[in-house]
Formats: structure tokens, sequence, C-alpha cells
């Protein structure tokens, strides 16, 4: 078997990650302590930057990124051509209808269909992906792309494979190599050399899930559970608010349980936690069911600027204070603590809504590269 023998001899292995965000630098830093990796991004500022030992989003420093043999930054496609293992982390976000933008990720299928186009090799490529999608994505969309751009096919001339992401910026505890792998492959054997192949870099263990639509849907839930979570918390701050009840006392109080699960209500924004329930009910509402639940929780967490900010004209309504003009202090703007990423930022909308009524708003936010977010 042309993969067993990858297996046996390691040094067949060419690696590329596709995208160098928050998912995939981690990973090119922890394969190239073992392999050469080739990381591509066609962002050319972020590879200068990577190349000069500067990573923006502060989750690794200029020694962690000092230049090495194993490791090249680069954004010419060219530079991939050589390698046999692809792995994508393109960003999957939604557009502003709430539904899926893949063009991310259908673009990186036709670079690497272009890449594999004709190639003769003695090696069969594999193609693993860690976007997060709906469950149907890597096997409906993506792979068709590539088999449309290369000619070639699924399981008999290139293999694939699906990893979810479980990466948390800001998180100093919980890194790549103490999260348990998810794997899944297109067939038996490439889910099994996926398995042994991420065991190089992973010390939690790597679980084989029952196939690719598993893997994409175990993603899915982990983060639409946790929406689900806040907004419940979110709800019931509503109502406990109304009831003159102060919220805090009350899951300090039902904490003491232990199996109360002690969420916080919340702004929910960020890349995940604010957009992947979305990738679910597409999916859902696609084979037509339409999905309450979800969709319910989705709603109140995409409100609750919206209630923070009518909680302070109140009081302030209540108070006797002047409104327009008024000095307001905004203490924090990404979308969760002591990490610079501003995507989906909820803090946003919370600013936009209080400017609405003439607030005087100063933002401070020691995270915030004010390069990236312009």
């Amino acid at each position: 078997k042309l993969l067993s023998n990858m297996i046996d001899s390691k040094k067949k292995i060419k690696i590329a990650i596709i995208g160098l965000g928050y998912v995939s630098l981690p990973l090119a830093l922890a394969f190239a302590k073992k392999k050469y990796i080739v990381a591509f991004d066609i962002n050319k500022k972020r590879v200068k930057e990577l190349n000069l030992g500067k990573d923006i989003n502060l989750e690794f420093s200029k020694k962690e990124l000092k230049p090495s043999k194993k490791l090249n930054f680069t954004s010419r496609v060219e530079d991939l051509k050589s390698s046999n293992c692809f792995i994508i982390t393109v960003p999957t976000p939604v557009d502003k209808n709430k539904k899926p933008d893949l063009n991310p990720l259908k673009k990186a299928c036709e670079t690497i269909g272009r890449i594999l186009e004709k190639r003769k090799s003695l090696i069969t490529p594999i193609i693993i992906f860690e976007s997060t999608v709906f469950p149907g994505a890597t096997e409906e969309i993506c792979i068709p792309i590539i088999e449309k751009t290369s000619s070639l096919r699924l399981n008999k001339d290139f293999l694939c494979g699906y990893s979810p992401e479980r990466i948390n910026p800001g998180d100093s505890t919980h890194k790549l190599r103490d999260i348990k792998k998810v794997v899944s492959g297109s067939n038996q054997e490439s889910t099994n050399w996926i398995c042994e192949f991420y065991k190089i870099i992973v010390d939690a263990g790597v679980f084989k899930a029952k196939s690719i639509k598993v893997a994409e849907a175990a993603k899915i839930i982990e983060n639409t559970q946790r929406d689900l979570n806040i907004a419940l918390m979110n709800e019931l701050a509503i109502i406990f608010d109304l009831m003159k009840i102060d919220n805090i006392d009350v899951l300090e109080a039902a904490s003491t349980k232990w199996n109360f699960l002690n969420f916080k209500p919340g702004l929910v924004g960020g890349h995940c936690i604010g957009v992947d329930p979305y990738y679910l009910t597409f999916k859902a509402e696609e084979i037509g069911y339409k999905p309450a639940v979800v969709l319910a929780g989705r709603k109140i967490n995409d409100e609750r600027a919206e209630w923070i900010a009518s909680e302070i004209i109140k009081e302030m309504d209540k108070r006797k204070f002047k409104i327009k003009g008024s000095k307001l202090l905004i203490l924090g703007f990404t979308f969760k603590p002591n990490c610079p990423d501003i995507r989906n930022t909820k803090v946003r909308d919370l600013y936009d809504l209080l400017s609405e009524y003439g607030f005087d708003i100063t933002v401070v936010d020691p995270w915030i590269n004010l390069e990236k977010s312009e």
C-alpha cells in the first residue's frame, strides 16, 4: 500500500499547511520539530511578519518563530508542488445573512487540485481538512472541486480526511499537544494513516471517528452546545434582572451542586461559538428541518449587546444623567480575554448601539492590534 509505505518511511512525507492563522501556526511549529514543513498563506504581509519572527496574534514569541531549515513560511504556490500531504486550515466564516461563506475553502481546494493535476508520483497524496464546516461539506463540496480541478479520483489517485481543529486562542493551558485529536478518513487506510500522522505531535491521544461526517458534526456541536449554554445564562440574567435578583449570586449558589454547569452570561462573538451554529442550522434547513432550539439560542446571544445598551440607557435615565455627550469608557474590545482577536466581537455592536445615543466613547484594550484592526 502506498500510504503504508509513507508510514513506514516517514522521510517520504512532505507536509504543506494551507493557511497561517490561529489553527495552522501551532500545527506548523509542532510538525517542524519533526519534519520539513511548507506553511502557505495568500496574505504576503502575514508571511513576511512570520519570517521576521512576528506573530500579530500574540500566540508565539519571536524566539519560538526563530528561522528554521525545517519551516518555510511562503505565499508562493510553487513552493507547494513537492508536497504530498496537505492540511487545509483556512477560515470558514458566515456572510451578512448568517450563511456559510465557503469561498476561502473552495479556493484552497482549487489550488490543491491544480497542484495535483497530472502529477506522477509513487506516493498517494493525502488532503486533510481542519476548517470547521457543516456535516457533508468535505465530501459534497471539497472533494468534488479537487477531483474536477485535478482530474483525479478519490481513493484511487488521492486520499482525504477530516480532523477538526480544537485550538483555543489565548488559552495557555490547553495547547495543541494536550488536546485529543479527532480524525477521520475517506477510507479505513487513510483513517489509520491520519491517526498515526497526528500522533507525531499530539500527546493527548487520537480518536478515530466513524466517518468524515461524524467528525464534522462533532466539531459543530462542540461549539453549538457552548453557545446554547451561554444563551440560557443570558436569558436567565434577563429574567433575574426583572425579578431584582443578582444573577451572580444565583450562579454562585447553584454552582455548589456537583453537576451544575457554571456558564456565565455575556457577549458571544469570535470565529467559532458565534459562527459554527449557523453552519449546522444552514445544513438542517437545507435538508428540510427548522432547528428551533439552536436558532433561538443564536437569537438570544446576538441580541445581548442590544439588551446591555438598553439597560445602560435605562439606568442613566433613572438617575437623570444626560446621555448625549456623556463620556463612556469601555474596557475591553476583543471577543474574549487575553486574546487580540476582534473577529465578530460583539463589543463592536455595543459600541455602535451606544454611539447612536450620542455617547462620547473611549475604548481601552491593550490586547488590540491596531494595525490588524484597520
